[in-house]
């Protein structure tokens, strides 16, 4: 008859055989695999932020929209076939720009070269978001690693569930909620806007015949609408004309977004509509008031977007390039 101690290292067996998404997320998941792990992504992200500065804000918004379509599993990262329209070729999408696309696959080259097979996209592009948060100043926090790519990136996906500059809050409000945030997480979240820039064409309603009453929006500050009239006068000639979200600090990862949304300098009009309504309003006046709030919240709220969804085990795989799935049909 087996002893009770035996019986009692079976049952621990069986119940250790069993998937569990959350347990198999470590900060340390790739020691022992690919112990080169941080340092590569380090050093990768660094110089692509110093060659190229807007990096940090294309890399977080590519993260916020893969993460929002179906988890973050590096679905945004898949180019179209003749096959398949990826979720990259969506309206909403195709601003993200080629830096962000770019430093992954600088990682990906690089971790793959010194431990082939290992390492996700969709764990590349969630420590390069938080590395880089953290080089323009913004807070340092945990990133669990463990995730699986994708074996899904459809364009048809996309629409309604990513927030798009013209929809009223309430939708958007909405959005976050059906993904399990509050608002004052979602709050916390827009402060992502601290850094980075926007076409003219997603605010242009708001400063050309914006109403009979007025031509340009008056929740803009005049001298503020002024400017920007000016900046985006043949955005129509040249759709890739844009402007700062933030028009004071625009490469530092601050609470100043907030600061300006209190004075009429908010760029998008979901933006300015934070500062006003009743239920938004409060968490942007303490986030205007208390950088360190912000911070404490952001954070939060990214270690909570990052594990969104998350594929683990036979529900995804380790791509070998990031931009194609590993059993791709070539065209």
């Amino acid at each position: 008859m087996a002893s009770p101690g035996h019986n009692l290292l079976i049952l621990l067996l069986f119940f250790m055989s069993f998937p569990c998404s959350k347990s198999r997320l470590s900060v340390d998941y790739y020691n022992k695999t690919c112990p080169q792990f941080a340092s590569i992504m380090e050093q990768i992200v660094s110089d692509k932020q110093i060659a190229s500065p807007t990096t940090a804000a294309g890399v977080l918004r590519l993260f916020f929209h893969d993460c929002m379509v179906e988890g973050c599993d590096g679905s945004l990262l898949i180019t179209s076939t003749s096959f398949n329209k990826a979720e990259r070729d969506t309206d909403i999408d195709q601003s993200i720009p080629g830096d962000a696309y770019d430093l992954v696959t600088r990682a990906k080259t690089a971790l793959e070269l010194q431990c082939p097979g290992i390492v996700s996209c969709a764990d590349i592009l969630a420590t390069a978001a938080r590395n880089l948060v953290t080089m323009v100043g913004g807070p340092y926090y945990h990133v669990r690693l463990g995730r699986k790519d994708g074996l899904v990136s459809n364009a048809s996906l996309v629409e309604g569930n990513i927030a798009q500059p013209t929809m009223p809050l309430s939708d958007i409000i909405s959005l976050f909620y059906s993904k399990g945030f509050s608002v004052q997480e979602m709050v916390a979240l827009v402060g992502a806007h601290t850094i980075g820039f926007s076409h003219c064409k997603e605010f242009s309603h708001r400063l050309f015949n914006f109403s009979k009453a007025s031509e340009t929006d008056p929740s803009y500050y005049p001298k503020y609408a002024e400017g920007l009239r000016k900046l985006c006068a043949n955005y129509t000639k040249d759709p890739t004309m844009s402007a700062y979200n933030d028009v004071m600090t625009p490469g530092k990862f601050d609470n100043m977004y907030y600061k300006n949304l209190q004075r009429g300098l908010g760029l998008l009009s979901t933006d300015q509509a934070l500062s006003v309504d009743r239920r938004t309003k409060p968490f942007v006046d303490l986030y205007a008031a208390n950088e360190t709030a912000f911070f404490e919240a952001f954070a939060h709220g990214m270690e909570k977007v990052s594990i969104y969804k998350i594929k683990t085990g036979k529900k995804g795989e380790v791509r070998h390039r990031c931009d194609q799935f590993n059993d791709a049909k070539i065209d």
